[in-house]
């Protein structure tokens, strides 16, 4: 490992699931991670001591993405860690399935205030902390492209993003900035077991459609996370990677 050796890192939403893998893996490969989190500070702080533990360096910053003064004193505190800022992980997203006549107007801002605003209010400010080049990796989703049943509003969020990503590859290219996006099939994370998803008939349907036969781990995408970081995938930008075992 080293891949990321002298790097600095900020990944938000990283005290559970796929976030906290990233962010492990990470430390890791080399790199100063800056743990973010919007409530659970047990959980960041678990995180920052698995990364330390095995050699690394990491803070825990609580910060809500979807308000842009957070957001500021995120990379405020990034810098006074650890002086610079070479990657950012959008991972910070929230979800909840249900059908049409179920979807309130709170629930829609709160998916897309977190899932697509955070995402922007992020990658806006780490532009005042990249110096000369960055890397900015947003985590989308196979739904974005193939919606499943009462998933339409977080499905709409992650269409978003995967179109912000385009976009902004375009845009920042010339500060040397690249921007790509993870789309994750079915992973098995505190999430997916607090709606009920691990042991349930769903999760059969996701392994009967997944042509590697199982559901994903959060380091499977921890890993691809990595190489996007890193300087291995320096002439990629703007790529939508499907991280899903092939399920379609």
């Amino acid at each position: 490992m080293g891949e990321l050796k002298g790097k600095v890192a900020v990944v938000t939403g990283a005290s559970k699931g796929i976030g906290a893998g990233i962010a492990k893996r990470f430390g890791e490969a080399g790199a100063s991670v800056v743990v973010n989190y919007a409530s659970s500070k047990e959980g960041g702080d678990k995180v920052v001591a698995e990364i330390t533990k095995g050699g690394g360096k990491a803070i825990a910053v609580k910060s809500d993405v979807s308000k842009a003064g957070e957001v500021k004193k995120l990379f405020e505190e990034t810098k006074r860690a650890f002086g610079k800022l070479d990657v950012l992980v959008n991972n910070a997203g929230v979800f909840r399935f249900a059908p049409l006549d179920q979807v309130t107007e709170d629930e829609f801002h709160r998916e897309f205030n977190i899932n697509v605003l955070g995402t922007l209010l992020a990658t806006k400010e780490a532009l005042n902390h990249f110096n000369g080049s960055g890397s900015v990796i947003n985590l989308s989703s196979v739904v974005s492209k193939s919606p499943i049943p009462n998933s339409s509003v977080y499905s709409a969020t992650k269409g978003a993003v995967d179109t912000l990503t385009v976009g902004l590859s375009r845009e920042l290219a010339p500060r040397n900035i690249r921007v790509n996006v993870i789309a994750p099939g079915g992973v098995e994370t505190e999430g997916t077991h607090e709606i009920g998803v691990i042991g349930s008939d769903f999760e059969k349907q996701i392994i009967a459609q997944t042509p590697l036969g199982r559901m994903g781990q959060p380091d499977d995408i921890a890993q691809v996370a990595v190489f996007l970081a890193s300087d291995a995938s320096a002439w990629l930008t703007g790529e939508r990677i499907s991280a899903s075992g092939g399920f379609r």
